[in-house]
């Protein structure tokens, strides 16, 4: 299914208001995941409260360890401190990466704003080689935008 193909599937599942927003989060997960050959992991960190931090929230894939990430550490920590779309066609060329399987090859962070703060980002991991495009990135980018309009 291409990534245009899933906008209105995204949408029907953020405007179902019967379910939390968790719940929804969970199901755009889901829905990414099963949908997109390359996307091996998907989730959404959040920041936790007033801590310099992130939270875990949402995803669909292996469990992670990762449940807090510093701001700073890792692709996730650089995201919340630099605001920028990140993308890595190679984890293993990073410095600052977690390692979160030794099956992700490539990753993708976009921070997601509400009101113009950072609040969080949704993070893909894949297990192919460099496949991430500008497509991926303006879908994520369009992706969030939606969220905020929930959370």
């Amino acid at each position: 299914m291409s990534l245009q193909e899933l906008k209105p599937k995204v949408e029907a599942i953020l405007q179902d208001t019967n379910k939390t927003t968790d719940q929804r989060l969970q199901e755009v997960c889901e829905l990414l995941k099963e949908n997109i050959s390359y996307y091996n992991w998907v989730g959404f960190y959040f920041k936790n409260g007033n801590k310099e931090e992130l939270k875990l929230g949402p995803y669909a894939g292996e469990p992670t360890d990762h449940t807090i990430i510093p701001f700073g550490k890792g692709i996730c920590g650089q995201v919340a401190v630099s605001n920028q779309n990140f993308v890595v066609p190679d984890v293993q060329a990073q410095d600052n990466y977690i390692a979160c399987s030794i099956n992700v090859k490539a990753e993708i962070v976009v921070p997601l704003f509400v009101h113009g703060e950072n609040v969080g980002q949704i993070d893909i991991d894949s297990n192919t080689p460099d496949p991430f495009t500008e497509e991926d990135e303006r879908f994520l980018e369009w992706v969030n935008e939606k969220v905020a309009e929930v959370i």
